[in-house]
């Protein structure tokens, strides 16, 4: 047995440490723990509390109300160590006899872990009237060694905290000796009480008691064959006792054994003390052993069937995270960046490559170029009337489209507000009361109207891709450059000239085409001004380069830029709505979905196998 002792011992530590671990992370998102489960109380209260000890082997006598289990206990204990009365006094804590070399308090408190153990006083110690869960002991020279002889509440008491003790009892021992009479071996608290016994395994000895050994001879069999019927125990030992009241009081009633099914012959009267020393300890404790892991390690009410459902919790916490995910959230049709913006960073970068003289020259007339414009642009916008600058429309649209963001997200947080967890429940109550929409809506608006247009990281990434648009066709930049340096040398004559249709097809067309005019798209547009390599508001000469490939690479280049600018400020939408709004709810729902991937929920797994190969 120490061999399979010092297996289970390590392999139920392990599991042990790691299923505290994951049941405290379980119990913090509000996930299943192992609470009250059968399993866990049997690893609690036997497993654990049992291994590294000196072997021994827990007895207890069990049964219904008022059916004589203290007469029984005393008379295996061969003492009245606890209260007899023919009024059903009604044991309400147990009491623990234990034999030499069993007296410490510190190992009985392992052994009876979740009770609070006090030295035996007298017999009445039992029908203490308390809430706390209370253990009597004492030492008694007449129990056999390492056995540990218990009498235990009634399973079927109208007081339900006795319930909570008997079942304690019945997880801590090894062996359950069941009090039984003609009215108690089918009554329903008494069938569910052992049927969780036989389900561990439990070694069980039948005693029917107050019999009539004459006239009850036909019946004893039918009752032992509906109680293992009913509750799937197999007895190793039965036997019957008879109604004596003498000699109940005086520990001189007589145990037959007649047999495990209750058909053989009465014998003489047998000494179930003796019996119980004759027990084969290690045998037995190896089989309770066995029986208590079998229930941890069964897949339909054991460990394995706790983690499916934290795998199913995480599951659904996963999907929670994945519908509140706020870049999902911030996924809505983003307007795109005005080209008029764009072309004036291309502008930027293509004066950083012209030469010194060219740049100096472009730079002055484009002065001179607007202010000779003024007037022209000046009576176009009249004409127009009093239209909002682009700029302004771009940022309007981008607020709507914030807007549509957050209702939507916080529609979806209303249905899970209704349907979701026990995590999510109050957060979200909490996050969507009162005024905490229209505060939410206000501050995000102010996060916007703070927000740049065009913000470093977009312009280190739009010069990056100009870098490379320009490594790729070094053919159209160097015409680009001859015909820009040209244009610097006939600067002085054409600036006027050409001042007023540059502003109309640069400043207007490419700044506004893409709302007014109809069969011109703004990738079309802005391709012609990154071609044109200066394409600019201010009067520069429009140059256009053919070649259908160039002009191809181009509209893809702008395409990029612009789907680029929109996914940045979708991240900042997402960014911002994860930090002001989401952040504490997300958190938990991130951790519920990696708990099945942590190393908690792994060890388990492994403890488990190992336990299974032991």
């Amino acid at each position: 047995m120490s061999v399979a002792f010092d297996l289970w011992a390590e392999q139920i530590q392990r599991l042990h440490c790691a299923l505290d671990e994951l049941a405290a992370a379980a119990a913090t998102l509000g996930m299943p723990t192992p609470e009250n489960q059968e399993w866990s109380e049997l690893l609690k209260h036997k497993l654990l509390p049992q291994l590294g000890i000196k072997p021994a082997l827990v007895v207890a006598v069990v049964g219904g109300t008022n059916i004589g289990k203290s007469v029984i206990f005393n008379h295996l204990a061969g003492q009245n160590a606890s209260a007899v009365s023919p009024l059903a006094a009604g044991t309400r804590h147990p009491i623990c006899l234990v034999p030499p070399g069993f007296d410490d308090a510190r190992l009985l408190a392992r052994l009876f872990e979740g009770f609070e153990l006090r030295e035996w006083q007298s017999a009445a110690d039992s029908l203490t009237d308390c809430a706390e869960h209370l253990l009597f002991w004492r030492l008694a020279e007449s129990v056999p060694p390492r056995l540990l002889l218990l009498d235990t509440p009634d399973v079927d008491s109208d007081a339900a905290v006795n319930w909570l003790r008997a079942d304690q009892i019945r997880r801590s021992a090894d062996v359950l000796i069941a009090v039984l009479t003609q009215q108690k071996y089918n009554d329903a608290a008494v069938k569910q009480f052992f049927r969780k016994a036989a389900e561990a395994d439990k070694p069980v000895i039948v005693v029917f008691n107050q019999c009539d050994l004459a006239e009850d001879r036909d019946y004893w069999p039918q009752w032992l064959a509906t109680f293992t019927a009913e509750t799937g125990a197999r007895p190793d030992h039965v036997y019957v006792v008879p109604y004596d009241r003498a000699a109940a009081n005086h520990l001189r009633l007589p145990f037959c054994e007649v047999g495990p099914d209750g058909h053989a012959p009465l014998g003489g009267p047998a000494s179930l003390q003796a019996e119980l020393a004759q027990l084969h300890f290690d045998a037995i404790k190896v089989r309770t052993f066995r029986g208590a892991l079998a229930r941890l390690l069964d897949r339909d009410g054991g460990v394995p069937a706790w983690l499916w459902q934290l795998r199913e919790a995480s599951a659904e916490f996963a999907a929670a995270n994945k519908t509140l995910n706020a870049a999902q959230m911030a996924r809505v049709d983003w307007p795109t960046l005005p080209p008029r913006l764009l072309v004036d960073e291309v502008r930027a970068w293509w004066d950083a490559r012209r030469s010194g003289w060219s740049r100096k020259i472009h730079a002055f007339y484009r002065v001179v170029g607007q202010g000779v414009s003024w007037p022209v642009r000046e009576a176009w916008r009249t004409a127009r009337g009093d239209a909002e600058p682009p700029q302004e429309t771009f940022r309007a649209r981008e607020r709507q489209a914030i807007v549509e963001a957050l209702e939507k997200l916080l529609a979806e947080l209303d249905r899970l507000s209704q349907i979701g967890n026990d995590v999510l429940r109050p957060r979200l109550a909490a996050m969507l009361g009162g005024a905490a929409r229209e505060a939410l809506l206000a501050r995000l608006a102010a996060a916007h109207a703070a927000l740049p247009a065009l913000d470093d990281d977009y312009r280190a990434f739009l010069r990056s891709e100009l870098d490379r648009w320009s490594e790729g066709n070094p053919g159209a930049i160097n015409v680009l450059r001859s015909l820009d340096n040209a244009a610097a040398v006939a600067r002085p004559a054409i600036t006027v000239t050409l001042a007023v249709s540059g502003w109309i097809l640069a400043g207007d067309v490419v700044g506004h085409a893409a709302a007014h005019l109809a069969g011109q798209t703004a990738s079309h547009l802005a391709t012609e001004a990154m071609i044109a390599g200066g394409t600019t508001v201010g009067g520069e000469a429009v140059v256009t380069v053919t070649g259908e490939g160039v002009t191809q690479a181009a509209a893809r280049l702008f395409r990029r830029l612009q789907l680029r600018y929109a996914e940045m400020r979708a991240q900042w939408l997402a960014d911002w709505l994860e930090r002001e709004l989401l952040g504490k709810l997300l958190a938990p729902l991130r951790a519920g979905a990696d708990l099945v991937h942590a190393p908690p929920f792994r060890e388990v797994e492994l403890a488990l196998d190992a336990l299974r190969s032991a």
